[in-house]
């Protein structure tokens, strides 16, 4: 018997979509609301419906709200359970008078299994609908439980201490696994952490001591998953003679040995202001520079104040960009006695370790903002804050005590920072 019963329309009550399913797959993934309904072929109306649900409205009050799409209930499952369709041939076979013997046959399952259907899923009149039996379906299959952060105070007062203190969640949960190592309830995968914080009203979102002005604990300063988007930076070419990368020896290019700097400025509102940053790549060691002016003189004197208490082992070249604030770079020469090389034009990948720096220094140093406002004590803390964070790359040391290691094994005279 065929079912001649109309499908109601809305998100949540509608048979499972293949289009429904993908529409969560790209959410999940990180794709935004609009970004999905094109990757779909469905209009931005329909699935901001999917996405938060709607009111239906009967002579301007409000009778019925439809529920956003559950992930459950969109995604396929295992033919051994009840899907929307079957639920719909049984409550129009059993509002015909079929026994339940005879719907089972109809739909290849076990009698029992119809009977449970009717009599665990039916309303609270005895009537059963069929959508309402699929929804409570889907709610008994999702698994409400407490997150382990949320269950372990003490785990959520070490990873919000971390994260004060602007330390990312993979670097977190690396630390974690280390510090402790015999005891499984103390530790926590990055992506736990970072679930941990998406959710609304998480107390882990909240600001730093060092960077008040930003909300989020994340160097995105997000709040929920985005996708990743690439921003691109533009330098003016810098015409005067140089050396280029190209002329730099291959130990600066493998980080065979340390003293090898990459230097760069972030810029405030309007251009106005900025300030240095100096990483190096072996340690990733970080220095920053007070620059009163955004000039080639007031970089030239910060520049060669900041670096001349490095003895030569750490101080072996430097290498920028083509900016015009770097126009005096044959008197940083001749004042370090190192060369200075620049990068090619629109090439910033080729400093990589102090462009990432620069997005780090973001977090403290928003865009947009004026940075003349900054004193070298508050440069100096955030230089400290970032030198004792531990890195990957560096097998989880921090560049402070590798730079401190390398620093003590050179001539007592020179001044230990």
């Amino acid at each position: 018997m065929s079912s001649t019963r109309r499908i109601k329309k809305g998100p949540g009550l509608r048979p499972l979509s293949a289009k429904r399913r993908r529409f969560m797959e790209l959410r999940a993934r990180g794709w935004g609301i609009r970004a999905a309904a094109r990757g779909v072929g469905v209009s931005p109306a329909a699935v901001q419906n999917w996405a938060s649900g709607y009111t239906i409205y009967h002579d301007g009050k409000a009778v019925k709200t439809v529920a956003p799409l559950d992930r459950l209930a969109v995604r396929e499952i295992s033919p051994r359970y009840l899907s929307e369709d079957e639920r719909i041939q049984i409550a129009d076979l059993h509002r015909d008078g079929v026994s339940v013997t005879k719907i089972a046959e109809q739909l290849n399952r076990a009698p029992s299994t119809i009977y449970r259907e009717l009599k665990r899923n039916a309303s609270s009149s005895g009537a059963y609908r069929p959508h309402e039996a699929h929804k409570q379906a889907v709610d008994r299959r999702a698994r409400h439980h407490r997150r382990r952060i949320d269950a372990h105070p003490e785990l959520f007062d070490a990873i919000a201490e971390l994260l004060t203190q602007r330390w990312s969640p993979e670097q977190i949960s690396r630390h974690l696994r280390v510090r402790y190592v015999d005891n499984p309830a103390m530790q926590l995968c990055h992506e736990s952490i970072y679930q941990a914080l998406y959710q609304p009203g998480s107390l882990l979102m909240r600001p730093s001591r060092l960077a008040p002005h930003r909300r989020s604990p994340l160097r995105t300063a997000r709040d929920h998953r985005r996708a990743h988007v690439a921003q691109n930076r533009r330098r003016p070419r810098f015409e005067q003679p140089m050396l280029t990368i190209h002329d730099r020896p291959a130990s600066a290019d493998d980080r065979r040995e340390a003293g090898h700097w990459e230097g760069d400025l972030v810029i405030g509102k309007e251009g106005l202001s900025a300030i240095g940053t100096l990483v190096e790549r072996c340690t990733r060691t970080v220095r920053l520079l007070h620059l009163p002016r955004r000039d080639g003189v007031t970089v030239r004197q910060v520049l060669t104040e900041r670096l001349k208490d490095l003895p030569p082992e750490l101080l072996r070249s430097i290498t920028w960009d083509q900016g015009t604030e770097m126009a005096r770079h044959s008197e940083v020469t001749a004042a370090l006695g190192v060369p200075v090389y620049f990068c090619d034009a629109r090439s910033p990948w080729q400093r990589g370790s102090n462009e990432n720096m620069n997005g780090v220094l973001r977090d403290y140093f928003p865009k947009g903002t004026d940075l003349s406002v900054h004193s070298p004590e508050h440069l100096l803390a955030v230089e400290n804050e970032l030198n004792h964070r531990p890195r990957r790359v560096l097998q989880d040391l921090s560049p402070a005590a590798l730079f401190g290691a390398l620093l003590a094994s050179q001539s007592p005279r020179v001044l230990q920072r």
